[in-house]
């Protein structure tokens, strides 16, 4: 799937990975849609790209709303990269989480890739050819201390993917799936994270981040785990679970979010 002369729809892409592979997608010739809650932040990046000579459009869209999104996507149109972008997270203990706050992260982290995803598949799947994207996170791959409700709603995305992968290749279809799952990104949603071994584990640069995407959906690529030491997990859980505990806590993962202070909107 080349990007140049394709129609890449991106949530969340009014900021950070978002922002930054809709920049990427339009320099490499994609015709980029941006959807994201806050209108402001949409139509800046539309601007910048538009700026550089690139194709652009935005929307101020509730990804959580199945309504908005299908009202939405009618108004888009068909679209060949469905980047499901957008994620939220608390950073809290369970027991000081809000009710309210969890369902929220579920709501945007899992529900809406449903929503998103029900809405431009069909459509994908008549032409033979497009590629859903899920951005999941190295959390969806392990539980981390403080992400009771984070890790679970990307153990989910992880999952979804999976599944949907599996659907879609018992039918034959061309269309393909990508899941994203990175360590913790620069981007300040995760500010104030920390991480023990920087060589091994070490926070992820945004612009790496948004290149390798991109660069995996052009390749074909079906699964991209960042760094190459999170791409171990799943086989370390053949070990006893008191040993697969004590090599986390060995590697500090479940001391990363002791300083944890994110974005004020947690996004």
């Amino acid at each position: 799937m080349q990007l140049s002369g394709a129609h890449v729809l991106i949530t969340g892409g009014g900021n950070g990975i978002g922002r930054l592979m809709a920049l990427g997608a339009a320099g490499r010739g994609a015709r980029v849609t941006i959807w994201d809650l806050s209108e402001e932040r949409g139509r800046r990046v539309r601007d910048e790209i538009r700026a550089r000579g690139g194709s652009a459009e935005a929307a101020t869209v509730d990804i959580t709303d199945r309504e908005a999104v299908d009202r939405a996507a009618a108004e888009t149109g068909a679209v060949d990269i469905l980047v499901n972008n957008a994620g939220v997270v608390t950073g809290k203990r369970l027991l000081d989480a809000e009710p309210d706050a969890i369902r929220r992260t579920f709501e945007v982290n899992t529900l809406s890739l449903y929503w998103m995803t029900r809405a431009f598949l069909g459509g994908m799947i008549a032409r033979d050819r497009g590629t859903v994207v899920t951005i999941a996170s190295a959390a969806g791959l392990v539980g981390v201390a403080r992400q009771t409700d984070y890790s679970a709603s990307k153990f989910a995305a992880f999952g979804f993917t999976e599944s949907l992968r599996a659907e879609l290749g018992a039918d034959h279809s061309r269309v393909g799936m990508l899941v994203v799952c990175p360590y913790y990104i620069n981007t300040g949603m995760f500010a104030g994270v920390k991480t023990k071994y920087p060589r091994l584990l070490p926070i992820l640069d945004e612009q790496d981040v948004a290149t390798r995407i991109l660069d995996a959906i052009e390749r074909g690529k079906r699964q991209l785990i960042m760094p190459r030491l999170a791409r171990l997990i799943p086989g370390a859980r053949m070990l006893p679970v008191p040993a697969f505990d004590a090599v986390l806590n060995a590697l500090g993962i479940n001391k990363t979010m002791d300083d944890f202070r994110g974005r004020a909107d947690g996004r």
